[in-house]
């Protein structure tokens, strides 16, 4: 398979039809093999019915159905774990982004070779709340990663299939894929691509979604920087206690010494012994309660699939339709 083109759809019913005919107008001027995969993230509209219709007529088309609503980052997870193209090509289901950008995107990919080439809707088309987070969301990211690229935001992306080899996602993570990529060692580039105001449904983001979106950057943050010597992490908050308690104990040891205070009935001397106890257990909690959440996520995927329908076989070993 040369393409495979992931798209996440929660509700987008109407979106299913003319996402397929644009995928399919620009897949087959390109020429080669590919595919769509469509997930269905719980959608409790008519979003099965209409991309299964379309299966039933074309087999490249691919549908993953997740029992429930698990959100973008499992999506995209099963997505890239059904992929079976050298390219893998990711974008929403609303028709905000055209697919006419991606031949352009593959040949900046190729010839300038880059591993990721991320979209950057540079004149977007929403509303003027969702432009304004963007611009704070896409400064702070950038200010915590290090990253350059302008519109981490865009989900349309295009990857080598081999960037996605390893790849963990879970709770927001999507969002910050390019950030893990870049630290991985693989080169990522960017590209202006048009964007278009929603025809279908209503938009998914909202204030919540910002702030998961946010604890999770201080995970990436702390993956980039500390994943491997998590100790230098840990290490350093917890010196910082054990620090403090001695130099406290050290203090009112010297002023006892010296007879200018009598530590009879005072409280500083368990405070300074309560300081170093809890340096030590907050390294030694800390760094546990990592290995044991990072090992949960490696070894398990955020989502559960109902049912898979065009798949000879399924890489998640999960149900087949």
């Amino acid at each position: 398979m040369d393409y495979s083109i992931v798209v996440p759809a929660h509700n987008e019913e109407q979106s299913m039809k003319p996402l397929y005919e644009a995928t399919k107008k620009v897949f087959e001027h390109m020429g080669g093999t590919w595919e769509l995969i469509v997930i269905d993230d719980g959608s409790t509209d008519e979003t099965y019915r209409a991309i299964s219709e379309i299966s039933d007529q074309d087999s490249r088309v691919k549908i993953v159905k997740l029992r429930r609503k698990f959100g973008q980052t499992a999506g995209w997870s099963a997505g890239f774990s059904a992929a079976t193209g050298d390219i893998v090509v990711v974008m929403d289901a609303d028709l905000q982004n055209d697919p006419e950008d991606i031949p352009a995107m593959i040949k900046k990919l190729h010839d300038e070779h880059y591993d990721v080439i991320s979209g950057w809707r540079k004149d977007r088309k929403d509303g003027s709340a969702l432009k304004l987070g963007s611009v704070i969301g896409n400064w702070v990211r950038k200010k915590v990663t290090g990253e350059r690229i302008h519109d981490q935001g865009c989900s349309l992306k295009v990857y080598k299939k081999e960037a996605l080899i390893d790849l963990e996602l879970y709770g927001e993570m999507h969002r910050y894929i390019t950030a893990l990529l870049s630290w991985k060692g693989f080169r990522v580039g960017e590209m202006v691509v048009r964007h278009h105001a929603r025809k279908y449904g209503k938009t998914k983001y909202n204030i919540r979604k910002k702030l998961k979106g946010f604890l999770d950057l201080l995970i990436v943050k702390f993956w980039i920087q500390y994943s491997a010597r998590p100790m230098h992490f840990f290490g350093s908050i917890g010196a910082v206690f054990i620090l403090g308690g001695f130099i406290l104990g050290g203090t009112l040891g010297v002023l006892w010494l010296f007879r200018v205070i009598g530590l009879s009935g005072r409280s500083t001397p368990l405070l300074a012994v309560l300081l170093v106890l809890l340096g030590f257990q907050f390294l030694l909690a800390g760094v546990l309660a990592d290995i044991v959440a990072h090992t949960y996520y490696a070894q398990k995927k955020p989502y559960s699939v109902e049912s898979t329908k065009g798949f000879d076989t399924f890489p998640l070993d999960q149900g087949k339709a």
